[in-house]
């Protein structure tokens, strides 16, 4: 059941994110940098849980757009600082809203307080398994 309900929700998440123009690496980077601060693309990749070449491919499609910046780590040139911009705090709204309205889809068949029981239980799954709940 629960790998069932993963693939709707990776399905509507993707298409929330396609319709405004991002990807789950995009939220997840830019997520990182809001919450964070700037860091360097190896950093981003331990806070995201992500492979370094898909941190740089995410970095380079931000940068693109005008949603985060690259610059050089005055402590060590050889490597990138990256900074989210104010378009990229933006976006992040922008995105935060599309899961807001994927959640709302995936959930609607449930109450108000199943919707909390279920958030409360899957916050105390993925703690469990050392990630952080974000709700």
């Amino acid at each position: 059941m629960i790998s069932q309900t993963a693939v709707h929700a990776r399905r509507f998440v993707a298409e929330g994110f396609a319709a405004a123009g991002a990807r789950g690496y995009h939220y997840r980077v830019l997520a990182a940098l809001e919450e964070f601060g700037p860091a360097s693309q190896a950093e981003l990749g331990r806070r995201c849980r992500m492979d370094r070449s898909d941190v740089v491919a995410a970095v380079t499609e931000l940068e693109g757009e005008g949603f985060a910046e690259r610059s050089a780590d005055p402590a060590d040139r050889r490597r990138n600082i990256v900074t989210i911009t104010r378009a990229g705090t933006q976006q992040l709204r922008r995105l935060d809203r599309a899961l807001d309205t994927v959640q709302d889809e995936l959930l609607a068949p449930l109450s108000a307080t199943e919707r909390q029981t279920l958030v409360a239980l899957l916050g105390k799954l993925i703690e469990h398994h050392g990630g952080v709940p974000t709700s």
